[in-house]
């Protein structure tokens, strides 16, 4: 199967979604050949060595992502490829692919929870502005979609709540992450050459953006009321500052004097990343809106516990597991998230990280999302595009 995929940027401080990207395009042996359309700058350096075809027809100078090369693009090339992967919502991209596949090469939109009811609680002006795009052109785009892709049931069913014009065909599939390569004990070392501070310490994990959506704000209120019983215990917060929201966190620490036992690598990837979490005794994300949580599923695959937010839409399966914890999306919750681990004995801790490495296996092997992507798009393919 040759598969496109689409995103507007594989800029890995965009997040998930990036990620799952290349996650995916690495899994050629079982039938899996992919290219990329992006909207990024040809000669972005995160771009080099990729591993994989990308067709980089940017810079755009609008969020919305429009370039006039798209459309042609995707025109000329779409029977090279026996279906397209649309990733995420909200942008040129989409439209683009509606007007030129439909009926002629199958597509399935992946959300990547970007249809989650918490954007409009949380942004309603920005919900109504989406509402004028919605009826138009968004909409029809997930219509006319063979699938529209969530990575779990509750995924799935929230995204039903967001607007009330709404109709395509769900499907829900596995995902998760590659897990690492490489002795963990080298990894160690790459993350203590990156973050010497933290060399011989215990410490907490949170790796991801730091933006108010992962409650970040949260996190670090409750360690602050935390600290004094377990003097030993570290935090680190490791990400880019996209919304430029660091120095306020860090002033917060200072202010309580703690600014030792927290922790701000900043965006950490590669080895170093990998070594993060295995040096990590826990990693933590008390996220308000999660559709899955790609750093989740790598730490699992390091047999570290996770300590989730009950709005991380996994949490409760991971709970079941008995491979982390799950509390709410708030100060009491993230408290109450530290106070069971800090009082948790060594015995119960290797019993749940025993557990990680399990659920990870079992629930989150990305591979498996690879394959299930390629079964539906054969289907489509053998049926014909007249079901599209």
């Amino acid at each position: 199967m040759r598969i496109l995929h689409i995103i507007a940027t594989l800029n890995p401080e965009a997040g998930g979604p990036t990620e799952s990207v290349r996650v995916l395009l690495s899994y050629g042996p079982i039938g899996y050949t992919g290219e990329v359309v992006t909207l990024d700058p040809p000669d972005a350096p995160y771009l080099r060595d990729v591993g994989f075809p990308v067709h980089a027809l940017g810079p755009t100078g609008l969020n919305y992502g429009y370039t006039p090369k798209l459309l042609p693009w995707l025109k000329a090339n779409r029977d090279r490829f026996d279906g397209v992967v649309v990733n995420g919502l909200w942008q040129y991209c989409g439209l683009a692919a509606w007007w030129s596949l439909r009926g002629r090469v199958p597509y399935v939109v992946f959300t990547h929870g970007m249809l989650d009811p918490y954007f409009r609680h949380a942004f309603p002006l920005k919900h109504l502005k989406k509402w004028l795009y919605w009826v138009p052109f968004e909409y029809r785009v997930l219509r006319d979609a063979y699938r529209v892709l969530f990575t779990s049931k509750a995924e799935k069913e929230l995204a039903e709540q967001s607007f009330s014009l709404h109709r395509w065909t769900p499907y829900v599939v596995p995902y998760g992450a590659s897990g690492p390569t490489g002795d963990p004990e080298q990894l160690r070392e790459a993350f203590y050459a990156l973050c010497p501070q933290t060399c011989g310490r215990r410490f907490l994990l949170f790796l991801g953006r730091i933006h108010r959506k992962k409650g970040c704000d949260l996190l670090i209120q409750a360690f602050l009321r935390l600290a004094p019983t377990d003097p030993e215990l570290f935090l680190v917060m490791a990400g880019p500052d996209q919304q430029k929201w660091v120095a306020e966190l860090k002033q917060l620490v200072a202010s309580a004097g703690l600014q030792d036992r927290v922790i701000w690598p900043g965006m950490v990837r590669g080895d170093a990343k990998w070594g993060a979490f295995f040096a990590c005794e826990a990693f933590i994300l008390p996220s308000h809106q999660e559709n899955f949580g790609i750093a989740v599923a790598e730490a699992l695959a390091c047999g570290r516990p996770v300590l989730l937010s009950d709005k991380v839409n996994i949490a409760a399966d991971i709970a079941e597991d008995n491979a982390g914890l799950m509390e709410l999306d708030t100060l009491a919750g993230t408290c109450r998230l530290l106070e069971r681990w800090i009082a948790m004995s060594p015995d119960e801790r290797a019993a749940m990280s025993a557990q990680a490495t399990r659920t990870y296996v079992t629930r989150y092997d990305m591979q498996e999302n690879a394959k299930t992507i390629i079964q539906l798009l054969a289907t489509v393919k053998h049926q014909g595009s007249a079901e599209v």
